[in-house]
């Protein structure tokens, strides 16, 4: 099994990676640097490491702190490669396109990577230096990681954001963004992966989501961006938009009720029983969005974010049937907890694919640190 030690693996980037690397069979040791940095158990970390990555990072402060705190992470990992036996045979910095403009956080981005390379070439090692865009995605940090988190968390909250700057943004989801960083993905890949927005038009793209979604409905998710920015927006409306009731029609005949309303892209719709006393699922998905539509029985839901412990659980009954919607990152189940058959409907926006399933296992009872 591979092994890659990583800076700043309690951040934004670098909780996608973990969950990123779990899909590749790659375990994950996370490094704490800054006013955490333990110099005996970082060079432990190391090595058993394949690889180690440097995400850590300061994007916020005075010119002084970005400057100096930046550098001085970067100074305490050398100093820990350099206390190691065995170095890893890589180092990935995960830099930013910013790095060399000019500015005071392109300065510090560019001297860490200075300060990395030549740590890497007198060690012996290989070293990539990954050019990253304007990343955004699932979880980030309103007001801290990009526009995307601030809109989104806006717009989920009934708050409108203001557009100062209505420039064009190179956006880069972050889960492709930890597939480069991985070697999963060729760095030359960057350029076709990332998509390029205007401030409103990322605004108008999230006010739409939250007019189809707010309605229990899909919005259009036919090109992988749209997709993307869905599956960000959507994590700032969970717990608060779930379970969605459903509107019955019943008569002397039976039942009619609708599940899904997609307005637009792929999507595929399974259906399953499940006898008493058994659990599906125990598992997560990077990208794909998927619902779950209890029909008939009595149904427990849960679900956990990655590297988190609390749980969601939702009880729903054919009676009065109702929707979840399951996060990206958030590993999920559904237990029969009645005397009679579960009969549950399924959909996913993406066609299953054998070799790309995007189906991640993860019991929803676990804690992964």
């Amino acid at each position: 099994m591979t092994i890659m030690a990583i800076t700043g693996a309690r951040g934004f980037l670098g909780f996608h990676l973990r969950a990123a690397a779990q899909e590749y069979g790659i375990r994950t040791i996370g490094i704490p640097l800054g006013e955490e940095f333990d110099l005996e158990q970082a060079t432990a970390a190391i090595q058993t490491a394949d690889q180690v990555i440097h995400l850590a990072g300061v994007n916020r402060g005075t010119d002084t702190e970005i400057t100096q705190g930046n550098a001085h992470l970067a100074e305490q990992l050398v100093s820990a490669l350099a206390n190691t036996e065995a170095q890893p045979t890589a180092m990935v910095y995960g830099n930013s396109i910013q790095a060399g403009n000019g500015s005071v956080y392109g300065t510090a981005k560019q001297q860490v990577g200075d300060i990395l390379a030549a740590a890497a070439d007198q060690m012996g090692m290989v070293y990539r230096n990954v050019l990253l865009p304007n990343i955004f995605g699932e979880y980030g940090r309103p007001f801290y990681n990009s526009v995307v988190a601030t809109f989104s968390h806006l717009i989920a909250t009934g708050q409108e954001p203001m557009v100062q700057d209505d420039k064009e943004l190179h956006l880069l989801h972050v889960q492709h963004a930890a597939d480069v960083l991985l070697g999963q993905q060729p760095m030359t890949a960057l350029a076709t992966l990332a998509h390029c927005e205007t401030v409103t038009g990322v605004k108008c793209l999230l006010e739409q989501f939250r007019d189809v979604y707010s309605a229990g409905e899909f919005p259009d998710l036919s090109t992988t961006f749209r997709r993307d920015l869905f599956n960000t927006y959507r994590a700032y409306v969970f717990p608060d938009h779930a379970p969605l009731g459903i509107m019955r029609h019943a008569d002397q005949r039976g039942a009619f009720f609708e599940i899904v309303r997609s307005h637009g892209g792929t999507g595929q719709t399974s259906f399953s029983t499940t006898v008493p006393g058994i659990t599906r699922g125990d598992h997560y998905h990077r990208r794909k969005v998927e619902r779950f539509t209890v029909l008939a029985g009595e149904a427990e839901i849960n679900l956990r974010r990655l590297f988190d412990d609390r749980v969601f659980t939702y009880r729903i009954s054919g009676e009065e049937p109702k929707s979840v919607d399951m996060p990206t990152m958030y590993t999920h189940n559904i237990r029969n907890v009645g005397d009679e058959m579960l009969y549950t409907a399924f959909w996913t926006n993406d066609i299953f694919d054998p070799d790309r399933p995007d189906t991640i296992t993860e019991a929803v009872t676990c804690t992964n640190d």
